[in-house]
């Protein structure tokens, strides 16, 4: 049911990216992630706060809501690293792009109208493979179920 909703998300879905600074300090805020072979790939603005925390750390922590019943809460650990390879960065822009954002290609970078927390142009595609997924039930609408009746908290370990 995870890989299910992590390909076929729910509209709307939340996500949030938490990251931590060279200071250890942590940061999080809300994204657009799209699961798209085997990882999640965000865009991010280079000169974005969370751009510089995973320039300097590259593990992170994407957490995601649900809203389809029964509901179930989604949490990807691993590490974010920008495609750097045209052909990789090509190939993801023009899902994205099937999916209602226009974006151009520039070598390995991303243009186009940002989205709310993406920041500024020009930006990088990353791409988080995960090293831990954790699979939860969701608040949303659980009130209708019996709690025999819940997802399971399930979590996967990836190498």
């Amino acid at each position: 049911m995870v890989r299910e909703r992590l390909v076929n998300p729910e509209v709307p879905r939340t996500s949030w990216l938490a990251t931590a600074g060279a200071d250890g300090k942590p940061h999080l805020v809300p994204i657009n992630a799209f699961w798209i072979d085997g990882a999640l790939h965000m865009v991010v603005g280079e000169g974005t706060r969370k751009a510089r925390d995973l320039a300097t750390d590259d593990r992170c922590v994407v957490g995601m809501s649900s809203t389809k019943l029964p509901s179930i809460d989604i949490v990807v650990e691993g590490h974010a690293k920008p495609l750097t390879d045209e052909a990789a960065v090509q190939r993801v822009t023009e899902i994205l792009i099937q999916n209602g954002w226009p974006l151009e290609v520039k070598g390995d970078k991303v243009y186009g109208p940002n989205a709310p927390t993406a920041g500024p142009p020009p930006y990088s595609i990353l791409r988080l493979v995960p090293t831990k997924v954790l699979g939860l039930p969701g608040m949303f609408g659980m009130e209708q179920f019996k709690p025999e009746e819940l997802p399971r908290p399930t979590r996967w370990d990836f190498d």
